[in-house]
């Protein structure tokens, strides 16, 4: 296999687990993520117990561009769309008042959702094959450092993951920014 047919084959495989309700770790911009289909209730389940996540917290959606996020911004008024694609791709998370497309499970308690068009190669890759966004948090356990490299990936969670796509982290020193997109109160700066 060559250089540039392993991470097509990587992201091929990530994209089958996730088609059969699989669960992935992936390299973001600045921690690993862990990651499924965000329309499949089973998968989201069952990344939230590997996780140990209180699924009233919700989860962010991660996506290669702004129109794979054309479901969850039908209705938002147009003044609202500005400060998005003024600051995508990168690392701003945007709350977005949920417009009834978001599972539970992934809105959490709330009534937004989370959204971020992401400026890592790989993951703009992974959202561009699947055809749409992605469940993206932290690859811990709750109340743990998020994961950093490969090895700790496989460490930490060894076989209960469907699919690793390697790579390398974005660089990012921190994980992104989220905002409420109505009020502008910055939640994790």
């Amino acid at each position: 296999m060559t250089e540039h047919t392993e991470p097509f084959a990587a992201i091929s495989t990530a994209v089958a687990a996730l088609a059969r309700g699989g669960v992935i770790a992936y390299p973001t911009e600045a921690v690993w993520g862990l990651g499924c289909d965000p329309d499949n209730e089973a998968a989201l389940t069952r990344l939230l117990r590997l996780k140990q996540r209180d699924p009233a917290k919700g989860v962010i959606l991660v996506a290669a561009d702004i129109a794979q996020f054309g479901p969850w911004l039908e209705g938002l008024a147009a003044q609202w769309h500005a400060p998005l694609v003024a600051s995508w791709p990168g690392p701003h998370t945007w709350l977005v008042p949920d417009n009834g497309r978001s599972s539970s499970l992934v809105r959490g308690c709330h009534a937004k959702v989370a959204l971020r068009v992401s400026d890592h190669p790989g993951v703009q890759a992974l959202c561009r094959a699947f055809g749409g966004p992605l469940v993206s948090t932290s690859a811990n356990r709750a109340g743990e450092a998020p994961a950093m490299s490969e090895d700790e990936i496989r460490r930490v969670f060894a076989a209960e993951l469907d699919a690793i796509v390697p790579g390398e982290l974005g660089g990012n020193p921190r994980p992104s920014v989220i905002r409420d997109l109505i009020s502008g109160h910055v939640l994790r700066g």
